[in-house]
């Protein structure tokens, strides 16, 4: 991995040198827009809607428009008097239980790796954080923009999740929560019942994006010259149950029907199963 920022988190006197990665990468396969004749690439222009020219990179500034339809230009000179830290810092700003933030507020995560002489700083702060049970609160400025982010470990390493600001969540506001909806004692006892019959320890590795193995297989049938196969249709998606008891009890069956059949399946609370004891994954060839 490349380090994408470098910076110190700033807690109390103590300063911690450190390189930011960021920690997540999106798997999704990509493609560029071509001509269906010959393959050639598609490419745009920047052209300006006032003139009909093409606009140089270096002729263009940033323009906030306005209600009425005006456009305010802002240039380089009005970014730098804003009150956007450059000190590169990480700044503790406090510790809190980490219940009592609401994951719908993280936006991003990165790993925090110790530079320079940080080392024994960064491990100690770690191990703290970690014995508190808390997650640090700070506040970091990346690409322009300044974040709230929140430091916790994983793995002996530092999280750092930004955090969207409280007015860019949207509220919940729906016309069924004002409803009152009789819920039946004996629904919500079923509905608990079929809860607990799906119950399992979370394993990341049992769950893979089907779609994008499936789109991968076509692009190497393509490459490799060979039919291309139309795959079986899924079964129809079920509309809306009648009897939501009948449902309820129908799914709780069919659950431990599932669970009886496929053994790979843990029961809550049972061990995982060893790293090294799990069989390793073919690599995937590449198209």
């Amino acid at each position: 991995m490349r380090s994408i920022w470098k910076g110190a988190i700033s807690f109390g006197l103590v300063t911690i040198p450190v390189k930011l990665y960021s920690a997540t990468e999106q798997r999704d396969v990509t493609f560029h827009q071509v001509h269906r004749a010959d393959g050639g690439r598609i490419r745009y222009k920047r052209v300006c809607t006032v003139d009909g020219e093409e606009v140089a990179y270096a002729d263009i500034a940033k323009g906030y428009e306005l209600a009425t339809g005006e456009i305010v230009v802002l240039t380089d000179e009005d970014f730098e008097d804003l009150p956007l830290s450059t000190s590169r810092r990480i700044d503790v700003l406090q510790f809190t239980p980490a219940e009592q933030i609401d994951p719908i507020y993280f936006a991003k995560s990165y790993y925090l790796e110790p530079d320079a002489q940080g080392a024994k700083p960064y491990v100690l702060l770690r191990d703290a954080l970690e014995r508190s049970g808390q997650v640090a609160v700070v506040k970091i400025a990346l690409r322009q923009r300044e974040s709230l982010a929140t430091l916790r470990v994983r793995d002996g390493i530092f999280v750092l999740e930004t955090m969207l600001w409280p007015d860019e969540i949207r509220g919940a506001e729906f016309g069924f929560l004002d409803e009152d909806i009789d819920v039946r004692p004996q629904e919500l006892k079923m509905a608990e019942s079929l809860i607990d019959t799906m119950a399992s320890d979370f394993e990341p590795s049992e769950y893979h994006d089907s779609y994008r193995e499936a789109l991968q297989k076509v692009i190497e049938a393509k490459v490799e010259g060979r039919e291309v196969v139309q795959p079986e249709a899924g079964e129809e998606e079920a509309g809306p149950a009648v009897d939501l008891m009948a449902a309820l009890r129908a799914s709780v069956d069919a659950a431990k029907k599932e669970r009886e059949g496929t053994p790979r399946k843990r029961a809550a609370g049972k061990k995982a199963e060893p790293e090294e004891d799990k069989p390793k994954r073919r690599p995937r060839k590449s198209a």
